[in-house]
């Protein structure tokens, strides 16, 4: 389906339960927050519900209070229809996907190559670099006037998505965007610093000390980090988001053509989280979605069941036979 079928849903409805995937990131964040004034100036109503509350070094964006946090029995939300936005399965919305009992129309946005197509109408772009990106394109189909907290919004889901405007999803598109945005007066440099320069201390300390595991495979084309859950046990909360540190990190490793961090699952016996990121000549979606999961070409993860050691050594044969 096309952008020409996102724009007659929204037409079609008046009462918008808007929604995105667990552990929240900056595409996931712009992209509910310029939807939902989207939606408002279209003098429609709306609410934004998520599983998780706001992650750290995002609490600097304006208009967070219409942002609610899940939870069971939810009674006074009332809306005619479900828009997911930034997710690739339904289930990725943690628990949130439960509250549309009556089975109401979903709208799905996403440009994850991996959507499993889940929605009533589906606006998947994968060649998008962010969600942030069709939103944008909502607002100029539609001709609704972007605004200074809405440039702030779309703008901060493209540089989060784009790993600053270095990843292979950064295009002339991307780039002519992003300049529009920035004549709405966005202080890049102020942005920058509280998404990625503000890092706690004690979170540095920790994440130094898991980059002292990293380890190579298929002659240094392969670099990865095995994380066990007891170097949690100490540290009752971890601000940052140690997984994108620790693969940003990696991904500068001369050679390297693929980056993958396992880490073992809170409170889950026998579960591992598994992180790809590839340069661009091996395609991780498919590899993640071997093991139950998707992604992007280039970034990509899954939950695969199993002690960690077996779980490395059946993923990293699978991505040997993929370099090869």
């Amino acid at each position: 389906m096309s952008l020409d079928n996102a724009i007659d849903f929204i037409k079609k409805h008046n009462r918008f339960l808007i929604t995105s995937h667990t552990n929240l990131e900056g595409d996931a964040l712009g992209s509910e927050l310029a939807f939902y004034r989207l939606i408002k100036k279209l003098g429609k109503a709306a609410v934004i519900l998520n599983e998780d509350g706001i992650p750290y070094g995002y609490d600097f964006l304006p208009g967070l209070g219409v942002i609610r946090k899940f939870k069971r029995n939810i009674k006074d939300i009332n809306f005619d229809c479900f828009a997911a936005l930034d997710c690739s399965d339904l289930k990725r919305t943690g628990e949130v996907y439960t509250i549309n009992k009556n089975n109401l129309p979903i709208l799905n946005i996403d440009h994850h190559i991996s959507n499993a197509n889940f929605g009533s109408v589906n606006w998947v772009k994968p060649q998008a670099c962010c969600c942030c990106q069709m939103i944008y394109e909502l607002y100029k189909r539609l001709r609704v006037p972007l605004d200074r907290d809405t440039a702030l919004f779309l703008y901060v889901g493209i540089l989060t998505d784009t790993g600053s405007f270095r990843y292979t999803n950064t295009n002339a598109t991307v780039h002519k965007i992003t300049a529009e945005l920035l004549q709405y007066g966005i202080d890049v440099s102020g942005v920058y610093t509280r998404v990625y320069g503000s890092v706690p201390f004690a979170d540095l300390k920790l994440l130094a000390q898991i980059l002292t595991t990293m380890k190579r495979a298929a002659a240094g084309k392969v670099v990865w980090f095995q994380v066990k859950r007891d170097i949690f046990k100490k540290k009752k909360r971890i601000l940052i988001d140690l997984s994108e540190s620790i693969l940003n990190f990696a991904r500068t490793v001369k050679d390297a053509e693929v980056v993958v961090l396992f880490k073992e699952n809170l409170g889950v016996k026998d579960e591992v989280r598994v992180n790809f990121r590839s340069q661009g000549k091996v395609d991780v979606n498919r590899i993640a979605n071997f093991f139950g999961g998707g992604g992007h070409k280039t970034a990509s993860g899954a939950t695969v069941k199993g002690k960690i050691e077996d779980v490395r050594k059946r993923v990293l044969a699978k991505i040997r036979a993929a370099i090869r």
